[in-house]
Formats: C-alpha cells, sequence, structure tokens
C-alpha cells in the first residue's frame, strides 16, 4: 500500500505487496477470486447494511440533550454554507451594496456586507468613515454612531498603527484592514427588525519594509441589530467579540512587499446568503 507524505498526501512511486497468489510486478499470476466467495460478502455487507439502518432508526432518544431542551424536542438544523441561489443586489451606496430583500436572508446579507464596510481601512479617515456610517446605519442613529466612532478613531489610535492622523499610510507602505464573513447566523428574527450575528476573519496592519505593525490575522463575531428603514435593512446597534477562532496554521509569513501587492491586486465580494 502506498504511503502518505508530510501533509496526507500520497507519495508517488510503488510499494510491492506479497501475495498469495504471486508477486503482481512479476512471477505466477494471482488466482482470481472465487464467484461464490464474491457473492458471500456481497450478500454479508447488504446484511450488515440493513442491521445499522434498523439501529439507527430504533436508536434511543429518551435521553435528555445537553442544551436544556424538552426530550424529544427537535434541534434546529445548522444554516446551510452554499449559497442560497439569489442574485446579490445589483445597488450600491458608497461602495457599499445596498437594498437587500426584506427577509431574513436579505436581513442576513445585509449584515455581512456591513460587517466588511466596518471593518474597512475607509474606517480610519474621518470623512470616508462617516460614508460609510451614513450608508450602513438606520438614520436615527446615524449621528450618535458618528459621534461614537470619532471617539474611537482617534489620531492617537491611527498614530500607534503606523498611520498618519487622518489614516493615511507613510508613503511605500500599504496600510491593510480587511474583514470576510465566515457565516451568518439570526439569532432573533423578526418582520421589521432582526438580530444577526457574523461571524469573521480579519486583517489588520501596516505592510512595508519599516513596518512596526506588520499584517496579522484575528478572528470575531460581529453581532448586529437590523432595522427595515427607508426600504433597506439599516443597523440599530452592534457589537463586537473575540472568537470563535481555530488553531493557528504553521503557513509561512508573506514578505511585505507580497502582502501590498496582494491586497492592491485582489478585490473584495458582495455577499449574498
Amino acid at each position: 500500500m502506498s504511503t502518505s507524505g508530510e501533509h496526507g498526501y500520497p507519495e508517488t512511486g510503488h510499494t510491492r505487496t506479497h501475495l498469495p497468489g504471486g508477486d503482481p510486478y512479476g512471477g505466477a499470476p494471482r488466482r482470481t477470486p472465487r464467484s461464490s466467495s464474491r457473492s458471500l460478502i456481497t450478500v454479508v455487507g447488504v446484511v450488515v447494511l440493513l442491521i445499522a439502518a434498523i439501529a439507527f432508526a430504533n436508536r434511543d432518544n429518551s435521553a435528555s440533550p445537553t442544551d436544556g431542551s424538552p426530550k424529544g424536542a427537535a434541534h434546529p438544523p445548522a444554516a446551510p454554507t452554499a449559497a442560497s441561489g439569489h442574485t446579490p443586489v445589483p445597488t450600491t451606496e458608497n461602495g457599499i451594496p445596498t437594498h437587500f430583500p426584506h427577509t431574513q436572508q436579505g436581513a442576513e446579507s445585509a449584515a455581512a456586507n456591513y460587517a466588511v464596510a466596518l471593518g474597512s481601512a475607509e474606517m480610519f479617515n474621518k470623512d470616508k468613515r462617516d460614508s460609510v456610517l451614513q450608508t450602513v446605519m438606520a438614520p436615527s442613529r446615524v449621528t450618535s454612531s458618528k459621534a461614537e466612532m470619532d471617539k474611537a478613531y482617534t489620531s492617537a489610535f491611527n498614530q500607534s498603527l503606523g498611520l498618519s492622523a487622518d489614516g493615511a499610510a507613510p508613503a511605500g507602505s500599504t496600510f491593510v484592514s480587511r474583514t470576510s464573513p465566515i457565516g451568518t447566523k439570526v439569532t432573533e428574527p423578526g418582520d421589521d427588525t432582526a438580530t444577526v450575528a457574523v461571524w469573521c476573519s480579519g486583517l489588520l496592519g501596516l505592510a512595508g519594509a519599516k513596518s512596526t505593525n506588520p499584517v496579522t490575522n484575528s478572528w470575531f463575531t460581529i453581532t448586529m441589530k437590523l432595522q427595515w428603514a427607508a426600504g433597506d435593512w439599516k443597523i440599530i446597534t452592534h457589537s463586537q467579540q473575540e472568537g470563535p477562532a481555530p488553531v493557528p496554521g504553521d503557513d509561512k509569513a508573506s514578505s511585505a512587499d507580497d502582502m501590498s501587492k496582494t491586497v492592491e491586486e485582489y478585490g473584495g465580494f458582495t455577499y449574498a446568503r
């Protein structure tokens, strides 16, 4: 049988296995199994499958679920990871997808795209940040959100990342701030309001030869309460918490030049549930 390489892929080449009927690479030919033996194996296999199916159908459902739900209660299925088939919205405002369907899937799509906008490099510049908030926030929350974000995205904060006071990267460097939604979940459904959690992976840092803040990866979940307003889903409130985060892999970090080139050449997506 073949052996596996370092990453679990089969290695090339052959390993000889000596069988009772002779060496498959030389010598006497191997004897063909008798048809009666093959038929017996087939019958036994079918019987085993039938027994397994009967056991599964009659399994004991009396044990109490670990999540505290009543015995025998149906557990909600996980949301499908495949695309729903709905066409992404064709309209944008300030580069952000808008006018999502007035459905639960529309709310999830809106939350995913708004998470991308709130995690973008535009948030580090006052004028661009105001445009983002004007687009994604509910009309009643725009003014207060701008004030809250101004307190968070200060000149001192930008400078701690190696940026200028207005969020510009120094010459020869590329500032990276990207959010990629991994999945969405509606935690509180409703007709005109919905709370949606968006599990994300993010990149943040300064790609440059002299950068002291290299681009790093993080995992977090953004929870948004959305409201149907002015013909679209808009954010009323949003919060962020760390994780869930997978075990880090052993990938080799790319050079600053590779990271800068990749960020400049690869665009983002419009997310639709």
